[in-house]
């Protein structure tokens, strides 16, 4: 003590020998969560600044999480398992896994030029109605463009002083969500809007590399460097790969592709042909934007379409194919007062359109030829196996 209002010094327990191994606070991964997004939260749940988190996970400064997103050691994944209570396999599945999509990761970036794409994208909304703000592993994808929860296009920069999203380096106790060079919180960002063409185009990539990577296809690596081509097709990007690029020319990118691409099967010559494509268009859905998007970068690069030998199966240019001579098939048939759906009536191992758009599988359902193609591709995952439904509705249109 010193005087009558002094203060007495006491040297007390270390934090590690108070808490253990265990720490005090525990955060559950969320759906979909990046890794770097988790350990932001769980260093701030904790007490202690993402910037020197880093120091306590032996980690060096910079971009330290964004980093464990493409790598995540084994040893590391152990020990953060042991101190918060969550499985280090749930651990390790929070960074990027999906090996075959890597040159589709937006690139590492601190500072990145405005003209060049930084490592995150964020949806505002998503942000806004999330109870805990966390960042997905889809928006790090440069395919992604948009939220598909919300129809609104992605950003990759602060919206108030334009500068790429940096959490890893907070000093302060402060949530992702806010911009670490000038305070913004990135959840008032203005909602940006992007073509309903352009989202199904996005949506027809999404699936076709979900349904390549589900099926173990080696065609996937054709496909990826196809997309990273596209905005040469498309004119955009100054010969830049698609990773490389901002979001806002990769939204420009994508509009322009399906907008030409809408054109170029608007002015078939042939007649039987320019019908069936428009059938196709009509019929809606993402599987007639795939053929169209493959085509018009095949035609612009001349370049033959899976060229490369094929596994045993029914391969996709082979899926494709079936699908559009189907669509020209079921069009006819509903002039004959037939119909798409009510032939599927007598085949109950054929799934419907809709079934098929609510799983994410591409749809071929129909005549014996889709049928045929259906059973082939269809693959073991839960999520591409149609489900039996009570009732087939009568329309051909499919909601997204």
């Amino acid at each position: 003590m010193s005087g009558e209002t002094g203060f007495a010094i006491a040297i007390r327990e270390r934090y590690a020998d108070v808490v253990g191994e265990r720490w005090p606070a525990v955060v559950d991964p969320q759906p979909d969560e990046l890794l770097s997004s988790w350990l932001h939260r769980l260093a701030i749940a904790n007490g202690i600044a993402p910037r020197t988190f880093a120091g306590v996970l032996g980690l060096g400064g910079g971009m330290w999480s964004p980093r464990l997103d493409l790598r995540l050691p084994h040893d590391l994944a152990a020990w953060l398992g042991v101190r918060t209570g969550v499985a280090p396999e749930v651990i390790s599945a929070m960074a990027m896994t999906d090996e075959a999509l890597a040159p589709l990761w937006l690139p590492l970036r601190e500072t990145a030029r405005r003209s060049h794409s930084s490592w995150m994208q964020y949806c505002a909304l998503c942000l806004a109605d999330d109870r805990a703000p966390y960042f997905r592993r889809s928006w790090r994808l440069a395919s992604r463009i948009s939220c598909f929860a919300h129809g609104c296009g992605l950003r990759d920069r602060c919206p108030a002083c334009r500068s790429g999203i940096a959490p890893f380096a907070q000093t302060d106790l402060i949530p992702q969500y806010v911009c670490v060079r000038c305070g913004f919180d990135l959840r008032g960002g203005v909602k940006r809007s992007v073509t309903a063409g352009a989202r199904r185009l996005e949506r027809s990539i999404d699936d076709i590399c979900k349904a390549e990577i589900a099926k173990s296809s080696s065609t996937i690596h054709e496909w990826v460097a196809r997309l990273l081509r596209a905005p040469d097709v498309a004119g955009v990007g100054s010969g830049r790969p698609l990773a490389n690029l901002p979001v806002s020319s990769r939204i420009r990118c994508f509009e322009l592709l399906a907008q030409r691409a809408d054109n170029a099967l608007m002015a078939a010559g042939d007649a039987a042909v320019g019908r069936r494509r428009r059938a196709t268009l009509a019929a809606g859905g993402r599987d007639g934007l795939i053929t169209r998007f493959a085509d018009f970068i095949d035609e612009r690069q001349r370049a033959p379409r899976f060229a490369r030998a094929q596994p045993p199966g029914l391969d996709l240019a082979a899926l494709l194919a079936a699908y559009t001579r189907a669509v020209g098939d079921g069009a006819r048939s509903k002039h004959r007062g037939g119909g798409l759906h009510n032939s599927l009536a007598a085949r109950s191992e054929v799934p419907t359109d809709l079934e098929c758009a609510r799983h994410g599988g591409v749809r071929l359902a129909g005549s014996p030829a889709r049928a045929q193609a259906w059973r082939a591709y269809k693959t073991p995952q839960a999520l591409y196996r149609p489900r039996p439904v009570a009732s087939r509705k009568s329309s051909s249109a499919t909601r997204f």
